[in-house]
């Protein structure tokens, strides 16, 4: 088996909760790619069993420029029997908190993904507990795909 972590982050924040989920996936012995959205394809996806998107939200729930030639690259692809989760920094100053996690969600399922925990969202940058919750998630989305 192995895992695909695409992200996109601005400021670094999505970027710190992908290492640190990367880091545990690792730690419990999976193996992983990582890559930038814009160094990825839809196409990869399909050469993996485990899919990890992180993406921050841009403006008033959209996704990151960087992120949407891949979204619709994913439009091509089926993902049937792969097992994914999300993740991405978020604003709550915005209405819509963290849409980027739950479109990136919802494009998974239409895709055909078995989404195995629910979208980890972080406040802005991540403190230590919210490093903990993305280390726990990063083992968590192990233990999902394995079983």
């Amino acid at each position: 088996m192995s895992t695909i972590m695409i992200y996109a982050s601005m400021t670094g924040n999505t970027e710190e909760m992908a290492e640190t989920i990367a880091a545990n996936v690792r730690a419990a012995g999976e193996e992983l790619q990582m890559k930038e959205v814009m160094d990825a394809y839809g196409t990869d996806l399909t050469e993996h069993d485990g899919i990890l998107l992180g993406a921050y939200t841009w403006g008033d729930g959209e996704l990151p420029d960087e992120f949407l030639d891949f979204y619709e690259e994913m439009d091509n692809i089926d993902l049937t029997g792969k097992k994914a989760a999300v993740f991405g920094s978020c604003d709550s100053c915005y209405p819509e908190y963290g849409a980027a996690v739950d479109i990136l969600i919802k494009k998974l399922e239409e895709r055909g993904c078995e989404v195995v925990l629910e979208g980890l969202k972080v406040e802005l940058s991540p403190n230590s507990d919210d490093i903990k919750l993305c280390s726990e998630f990063g083992a968590r989305f192990v233990e999902k795909i394995r079983a």
